[in-house]
């Protein structure tokens, strides 16, 4: 069982970041495009759509779920940083893992960053393609239902719809009212009658395949595929177009906050600390939990780790600049967000938006829209970077398929095929996939990768003390006071997801170890005591 642990030594790791020639990937990241990076895989579903999940958790006290949530990326960045300034390479915190806790726990955590990375990815695919729906319904261009959604989804908002018109005709004194309101309609949504289900199937109008309904979010499937091309085209090019769209997106959050501030009433963050955190601790704490999501991709910055140009510099720079500038706007929005609509009232799918709605703020409420799409499609590109980025990783080292995934592009000299690969299966699952519960099993995979990280900072120091590190984390050794801050604030938004979240993880991890098994460990590299697979073409 001793090599399920052998660990990949830091000269091997050393030889592999100096590497050169075309057969390699491009170094021209510096730290203004690896910041700009870390805000673009921040900054979107969570400030334009998760806020409002978050203020029904915790009420006004939203602020301080962000402020708990960027605690714990916090006290992980700084260990991701230790390591991406020592370990200038591609895979992230696989890397890290490899070289500190062994095969079998980099193993896991390679795995687990495709949950996070390319699930994510899926998950953001489809919230992009509900804020171009509603883009499009601006200029009363109005999508097919079954084009739009998949078909549980097409089907629920169908049945939404249909509910929705029944009420505003027989009992439009409800919808004045908007909490009597949202509990009438989620009574009929919850038990339809047999007419409103004809009627949902006939607004949904799917086409037939052997008889079955079928349901195909084509926006979504298309927005994966054109980021997919623009990854393979080149790191440049694709930290180019991600600086542009995050300038957009930033440009909208200040307007946000400039604007929305003139709308802020201080009696809805209530007067004492029961109304500002109406269901305590717990509720900030679930809240953190859920807006998660939020701060998920800052931590693929360290997937660029072999295309920066001075990764021992520039690296911790992206990470907690990028970390820092996107939590004090976080937490502005949130404080605009629950100061413009009182608590209970926040919208859940577009809360941002609708709050500005509600002040009878039309353009303003497109403009969000607008920065919305940006978010979103900014968030994609780093996610599905980072994740060719860790398949990349894993071929060299022989756990993966190297003539595949550790192929790069003779021209672009990019990971094209597993680029496309990934890509194509975002796009798909994004397509067909109702993603309600994806997005929390994402939030717990990605916080077992922070967990590990930090644990694997305290070990390294421990077994090599001596070794030169660029930046080290501050309050590491000998008293790991940051590492255990970072296992105690992730752990405990771990524990806030529930059991049936930690149920999916384990079912994924345990795929994942068949696969380890089955392949991984018969052509690791590492275990048959040889260097890296040289990247083909």
């Amino acid at each position: 069982m001793a090599n399920l642990f052998a660990r990949k030594t830091m000269e091997a790791l050393m030889s592999e970041s100096q590497e050169q020639g075309s057969h390699t990937l491009k170094r021209t990241l510096g730290p203004f495009a690896l910041t700009s990076m870390g805000i673009g895989a921040v900054i979107g579903a969570g400030i334009f759509v998760l806020s409002g999940i978050g203020a029904h958790s915790a009420g006004p006290a939203l602020m301080l779920a962000f402020v708990l949530s960027g605690l714990g990326c916090a006290f992980a960045g700084l260990c991701y940083a230790e390591f991406a300034a020592m370990i200038p390479l591609a895979g992230s915190a696989y890397t890290y893992a490899y070289a500190t806790l062994g095969e079998l726990f980099a193993w896991i955590i390679g795995w687990d960053l495709t949950l996070e990375y390319a699930m994510g990815a899926s998950t953001v695919s489809s919230g992009w393609s509900n804020h171009f729906v509603e883009f499009l319904d601006i200029f009363g261009l109005h999508f097919p239902l079954w084009l739009a959604y998949d078909h549980w989804t097409g089907l629920r908002t169908a049945m939404d719809m249909v509910a929705r018109g029944i009420l505003e005709k027989t009992q439009p004194g409800l919808v004045a009212g908007s909490k009597s309101f949202a509990d009438a309609l989620g009574a009929l949504v919850a038990h339809p009658t047999d007419a409103m289900v004809v009627q949902a199937h006939a607004l949904l109008n799917a086409p037939k395949i052997f008889g079955v309904e079928i349901g195909f979010n084509l926006p979504a499937f298309l927005i994966a595929l054109l980021i997919t091309a623009v990854l393979v085209v080149g790191v440049q090019e694709s930290a180019k177009f991600n600086s542009a769209i995050v300038m957009v997106k930033l440009a909208v959050v200040l307007f946000v906050l400039g604007l929305g501030s003139h709308y802020v009433d201080r009696n809805n963050w209530g007067h004492d600390w029961h109304s500002y955190a109406p269901f305590g601790m717990g509720g900030i704490g679930l809240a953190a939990g859920l807006v998660f999501f939020s701060y998920i991709g800052f931590d693929a910055v360290s997937t660029t780790a072999q295309e920066a140009k001075n990764p021992q510099r520039d690296l911790p720079i992206g990470l907690i600049a990028s970390l820092a500038i996107c939590t004090v706007l976080y937490i502005g929005v949130a404080a605009v967000l629950t100061g413009m609509v009182y608590w209970p009232n926040i919208n859940l799918e577009a809360p941002v938006a609708r709050a500005f709605m509600e002040h009878h703020l039309v353009v303003a409420s497109h403009i969000i829209t607008i920065g919305a799409l940006a978010g979103l499609t900014s968030v994609m590109l780093v996610m599905l970077f980072g994740q060719s980025r860790v398949l990349y990783a894993m071929a060299r080292d022989g756990l993966l398929p190297a003539k595949f995934f550790g192929a790069i592009h003779p021209r672009f000299r990019t990971p094209w095929k597993g680029t496309i690969l990934a890509g194509f299966l975002a796009a798909i699952v994004g397509s067909v996939t109702p993603i309600d519960d994806i997005g929390k099993m994402v939030n717990i995979g990605t916080l077992l990768a922070f967990v590990i990280v930090c644990i694997a900072v305290v070990v390294l120091r421990r077994a090599d003390p001596d070794r030169v590190r660029p930046f080290r984390a501050p309050l590491v050794w000998p008293i790991p006071v940051v590492p255990v801050l970072g296992v105690l604030f992730n752990g405990y938004m771990m524990v806030k997801l529930g059991p049936a979240n930690w149920i999916r993880l384990i079912v994924w991890l345990i795929i994942g170890l068949v696969i380890y098994f089955a392949y991984s460990r018969k052509h690791s590299r590492v275990q048959k005591g040889l260097l890296p697979e040289p990247p083909t073409e």
